[in-house]
C-alpha cells in the first residue's frame, strides 16, 4: 500500500497501490501522490511522467470515509472554509501545481471521480480497452472539485463536457475516446508499453522546448484573452530560442547530426 516511484533514464512511473479499496487516495496517499508530482517537477532528470494504478484499477477517487467525508462534516457545521486551508488541500489531482513537465496517464482500469479529476491534469491519455469513466460525485450529493469542473468543459467543449458532468454515467474507453477524453485505446497487456514509448518519444527532444511548450499553452489556456496568450509566448519564445539547446538543435541540423540535449 503506498505511491511507487521509479525512474528509468528520463522518465518517471508512479504508480497508484491502494487495490483494497480501488486504488481510491486516504489523506496518507493524497500527501504522498502530492509528493511525487514535485518530484516530477523539481527533479531536472526527469522530462516525462507516467500515471497509473496496480492490477485493473487507475483511481476509484477520493476515499469517501478518510478524505471527503470529513470535509463534508465540517461544512456541515457552517464552519469556515479560508482560502490558507483550500491553498493546503492536497494537489494529488494535479491541481493548481504549474507541472510543465509532460504527463501520461495509463488508465488501467476504472477511473471514477478523483481518478477522473487526476486524468484531467495529464496531457497525454491512454487508456485499456476495458477501462471505465464516471463524475460520480453527484450519485453522492457532491461535485468533482479537484478540477474537473474547471477543466472539462475547456478541455472537451461544452456539450461533451455536460455529457460527463450532468449525468454521472459510467462510459467505456471507447466513448471516452469518441468525446475526446483520450489520445489512444489499446489491449491491457499493450497499456504500459505505449505509454512508455510516448515518454520516450517525448524525452527524445529538447527539454526546455518541450517544456516551454506546455508552459506556453497552459499559461495562455488560462489567460483572460488571446491577446494575453500571446504576449505568453513571446515570453518563453525568446527564453527558449536563447538556450543552448536551441543553438545546438539549429547546429546539429545544419551539420546533419543527433543533437545533444543539455537542458539549458
Amino acid at each position: 500500500m503506498a505511491i511507487h516511484f521509479e525512474q528509468d533514464g528520463h522518465v518517471a512511473l508512479v504508480t497508484i497501490d491502494r487495490y483494497e479499496r480501488r486504488n481510491a487516495i486516504d489523506p496518507e496517499h493524497a500527501e504522498a501522490l502530492t509528493a511525487a508530482w514535485l518530484r516530477v517537477r523539481d527533479d531536472p532528470e526527469i522530462r516525462v511522467a507516467i500515471v497509473t494504478g496496480v492490477k485493473d484499477a487507475f483511481c476509484s477517487g477520493g476515499d469517501l470515509k478518510s478524505l471527503v467525508g470529513p470535509i463534508v462534516e465540517r461544512l456541515g457545521t457552517g464552519e469556515a472554509w479560508t482560502e490558507e486551508e483550500n491553498a493546503k488541500r492536497p494537489s494529488f489531482t494535479l491541481r493548481r501545481l504549474n507541472i510543465f513537465k509532460p504527463i501520461i496517464a495509463a488508465v488501467n482500469g476504472c477511473c471514477i471521480a478523483g481518478g477522473m479529476e487526476l486524468l484531467g491534469g495529464t496531457d497525454i491519455r491512454l487508456a485499456s480497452a476495458d477501462a471505465t469513466f464516471a463524475v460520480a460525485e453527484p450519485r453522492h450529493g457532491l461535485i468533482a472539485s479537484g478540477g474537473t469542473t474547471a477543466r472539462l468543459p475547456r478541455q472537451l467543449g461544452w456539450p461533451a463536457a455536460m455529457e460527463i458532468l450532468l449525468t454521472a454515467r459510467t462510459f467505456s474507453a471507447e466513448r471516452a475516446l469518441q468525446l475526446g477524453l483520450l489520445n489512444e485505446v489499446c489491449a491491457p497487456g499493450d497499456l504500459l508499453h505505449r505509454a512508455r514509448a510516448w515518454a520516450e518519444d517525448i524525452a527524445r527532444l529538447a527539454p526546455l522546448a518541450v517544456q516551454g511548450t506546455k508552459r506556453s499553452a497552459l499559461l495562455g489556456w488560462r489567460a483572460g484573452s488571446v491577446d494575453e496568450a500571446l504576449s505568453i509566448e513571446d515570453a518563453v519564445f525568446r527564453e527558449v530560442f536563447a538556450s543552448e539547446d536551441a543553438r545546438e538543435g539549429t547546429r546539429a541540423f545544419a551539420e546533419k547530426r543527433k543533437p545533444v540535449w543539455r537542458g539549458q
